[in-house]
């Protein structure tokens, strides 16, 4: 690794999956309850596709945070808007459902960098 979450230029698949873990688990505890959906439709897939895919070609990769506090914002505005509804829902009761995952994003959205 020569950089922190980087493995030769390219995001650590650890990390990545990390990330995919948290935000796919968000993804699926808000459309349980607005969708009614026990997996997320098709439409909360699309989202978290679509989130994933930014993740990986994030030009900060070595130095982010958590997007909410990026100055870069390389969202379509109509799925900034999606996600921060989701995880506007999501983030408190991630702290029931999955603890550690929740622990660790704050903790990362948290640090200075």
């Amino acid at each position: 690794m020569t950089e922190k979450g980087m493995l030769n230029g390219a995001p650590d698949t650890l990390v990545l999956a990390e990330e995919r873990e948290t935000i796919g688990l968000m993804v699926a505890l808000y459309c349980r309850a607005h969708h009614h959906c026990e997996l997320p439709c098709e439409q909360c897939r699309e989202l978290l596709e679509y989130v994933v895919e930014r993740v990986k070609q994030c030009p900060l990769q070595a130095q982010r945070t958590t997007c909410g506090r990026c100055h870069i914002h390389c969202y379509k505005p109509s799925m900034q808007k999606k996600i921060k509804e989701v995880m506007r829902y999501a983030g408190p009761r991630m702290l029931k459902a999955h603890p550690l995952l929740a622990a660790k994003h704050m903790l990362k959205s948290l640090a200075i960098r």
